[in-house]
């Protein structure tokens, strides 16, 4: 029984320190989950996975290992869910999201006894976080997001400025409305738009993709 606690108590080391290996990356770009949280995923879910499997007296009998660890699976969401945040139209912590379920399943699979392909996941993921980050960097056209100001003319109908927003959510772009202004007389809306268009898009492209819908009438590209 004591060589199993020790063997046991390596397992879930093992498991803490993979994970603080993936945690370090993530706090070294101020993600919204560092090296604790990161430790403690997986130190958990190698310890859940240790009890899963052989309960308070150490034998594997009449158990089902995939019980407990399971339901890590399924708890991990929530946990991942709280580091997404939502900005405008975009959307981040995605990956930070993605490196905690992964760090969860590193946890089960050392916690099971799998030591190699705990560490060869974890070579994976820091391969995929570190190296394949610098060669989006590499490939990805760069730039700077453009911001500026749009003053819109759209028809006055219900669906007019649905139509504009709808235009530049799909190209995730982000939008805050300044101001609107009811024109009767030429039966218009006339609507402050800030905008902000990601490095990887056209922005002369993006605003006359815009002009060209049937709700705008005439776009007048302001300062800030």
């Amino acid at each position: 029984m004591d060589m199993l606690l020790a063997q046991l108590t390596l397992r879930i080391l093992l498991a803490a320190f993979l994970g603080g290996l993936i945690g370090l990356e993530r706090s070294s770009g101020d993600r919204p989950a560092g090296l604790r949280t990161h430790v403690l995923v997986a130190t958990g879910s190698a310890l859940l996975m240790v009890i899963s499997i052989y309960g308070s007296d150490g034998y594997t009998q009449a158990r089902d290992p995939s019980r407990i660890a399971s339901q890590v699976v399924s708890g991990i969401g929530f946990l991942g869910a709280g580091t997404i945040l939502h900005e405008g139209l975009t959307v981040k912590g995605l990956t930070t999201a993605a490196s905690l379920w992964i760090v969860s399943a590193i946890g089960l699979t050392v916690g099971c006894g799998m030591l190699s392909l705990g560490i060869f996941a974890t070579v994976i993921t820091l391969v995929t976080l570190i190296l394949i980050r610098g060669l989006e960097k590499k490939v990805l056209p760069a730039g700077r997001p453009t911001k500026c100001i749009l003053h819109v003319t759209v028809n006055k109908n219900p669906d007019s400025m649905m139509e504009v927003m709808d235009y530049l959510q799909e190209r995730n772009i982000k939008t805050r409305i300044l101001g609107m202004r009811n024109d009767p007389q030429r039966n218009v809306l006339e609507v402050d738009l800030a905008v902000k268009i990601g490095k990887y898009y056209n922005a002369n492209a993006i605003i006359d993709g815009l002009k060209n819908t049937k709700a705008v009438q005439g776009i007048v590209l302001k300062d800030e």
